[in-house]
C-alpha cells in the first residue's frame, strides 16, 4: 500500500506584509479543552469571527445581504484546509488576520492566520514580529437563498412541511458592493506596503 502526502501550500511567512485586517481576540475558558488549549474546531471560529469583523469595518452587513427584489444571500464554507503549528492557550490575546483574499466570480479564497505577537523591545510589530499557531485557506462560496414558504394547510391533520426545499440554493455572483470593498482595501495594502 502506498500513502502519498499532499505538502501545504498555505504556509504564511513572517516576511510577508502587513494583513489586509488583523484583530485581537481573548482567548476564554470556553474556547479550550480540558488542557487548557483552544479545541481545533475553534480555530475555524476565529477565523470566521476575524472575516466578519472586517467585513463590518469594510461598512458590510455581516455575511447576509438583501438585493433590491428582496432575496437573500449570503455565505457558506465551500472548503476549508487548516494547518495548526502552535498551541494556542488559555488567557492569551491572539492576532487574527485576513492575510489576502482571492476573488472569484462566485467564491472569495481567504488566506488567514491565527498569531501570537511578541514585543520587540517594547514595540509590536504586527508585520512581521509573531509567531504563527495556525493558518488556514477557506473558500467562501456565495450564495442566494430559494427557499419559499408553501401556503399554510387549512387541515389540522395536514402535517405537511410549510417550506419547499427544491433548490434551497444556488451559487451566485459575489456582490458588486462586497467585490469592491475588498479591491479597495487590496489596493490600499499594495499602496502602503511599496
Amino acid at each position: 500500500m502506498t500513502t502519498t502526502m499532499r505538502k501545504n501550500t498555505n504556509k504564511v511567512s513572517n516576511d510577508e506584509v502587513a494583513p489586509l485586517f488583523a484583530k485581537d481576540y481573548n482567548v476564554y475558558i470556553n474556547h479550550t479543552d480540558a488542557g487548557g488549549i483552544v479545541y481545533h474546531a475553534n480555530h475555524l471560529v476565529f477565523f470566521e469571527n476575524c472575516r466578519r469583523d472586517w467585513f463590518t469595518e469594510l461598512g458590510l452587513n455581516g455575511y447576509f445581504l438583501q438585493t433590491d427584489a428582496g432575496d437573500v444571500q449570503h455565505f457558506v464554507v465551500s472548503q476549508a484546509d487548516l494547518r495548526y503549528t502552535n498551541a494556542i492557550l488559555l488567557d492569551e490575546i491572539i492576532s487574527v488576520r485576513v492575510d489576502k483574499v482571492e476573488l472569484k466570480p462566485a467564491s472569495m479564497v481567504f488566506y488567514q492566520s491565527i498569531r501570537r505577537t511578541a514585543p520587540n523591545n517594547g514595540i509590536v510589530n504586527t508585520a512581521v514580529n509573531s509567531q504563527i499557531l495556525s493558518s488556514a485557506k477557506i473558500v467562501i462560496a456565495c450564495v442566494q437563498n430559494q427557499v419559499k414558504p408553501k401556503p399554510m394547510a387549512n387541515d389540522e391533520n395536514d402535517k405537511s412541511d410549510t417550506v419547499s426545499t427544491d433548490a434551497p440554493m444556488r451559487p451566485i455572483r459575489v456582490p458588486k458592493k462586497l467585490r469592491e470593498a475588498i479591491e479597495q482595501a487590496m489596493s490600499q495594502q499594495l499602496i502602503e506596503h511599496q
